[in-house]
């Protein structure tokens, strides 16, 4: 994926990660250890561990949020990351890494598209996005209003978006752009 950065733009650094199997403890450990040295240093806004479902396959992903690319920039320069990344050396196998400023963290490529491939127009992401949201707007209305009720309106508020940013991740969004991704990358499309 082709994220361009804005040097003043909130950066996410997606990296997907496949753990040697009998080493996955001392990965925990590790992804701990690297996330708290990352948290130390300035403009880190958080990270998100996603574990694997199947154990014979384990992949991490991992979110790292920094407020903008040059703090993200000192955290990757720093000789605290190279320390850790060099302990990390026999616990991986295969790593991956994109890094994207904004929505572009919700589109996927077409499977057959070249990682050079650019973003869809602005309007695409925006009818896209309305597309996907809309809809889980309802089902969360129609889901936790029941169970929501009596709580603070910006507590209920902030469980809603978090259900709702849970789903478009993953899995609406990676869904909704391979099902249209004829009409987001038509060039593609056209090379098929």
């Amino acid at each position: 994926m082709d994220c361009t950065h804005q040097q003043a733009a909130p950066i996410t650094l997606v990296i997907s990660e496949i753990v040697e199997p009998h080493r996955i403890q001392d990965y925990e450990s590790w992804s701990k250890g690297i996330n708290h040295a990352a948290s130390q240093f300035e403009g880190f806004l958080g990270v998100d561990v996603i574990r694997p479902r199947d154990h014979a396959y384990p992949e991490y992903v991992v979110i790292v949020k920094f407020d903008n690319y040059p703090h993200l920039r000192n955290w990757q320069a720093s000789p605290i990351y190279q320390e850790w990344m060099e302990k990390a050396r026999d616990l991986v196998v295969d790593r991956s890494r994109q890094q994207c400023s904004g929505i572009e963290l919700w589109f996927t490529l077409p499977k057959n598209a070249s990682q050079k491939l650019s973003q869809p127009a602005y309007y695409k992401k925006v009818v896209l996005g309305v597309l996907a949201v809309y809809p889980l707007i309802l089902v969360a209305d129609t889901l936790l209003v029941p169970f929501l009720k009596g709580l603070p309106p910006r507590l209920g508020l902030l469980i809603s978006v978090t259900f709702v940013s849970a789903l478009l991740t993953h899995p609406v969004m990676p869904w909704l752009t391979d099902l249209l991704g004829f009409w987001l990358y038509p060039s593609v499309s056209r090379k098929r």
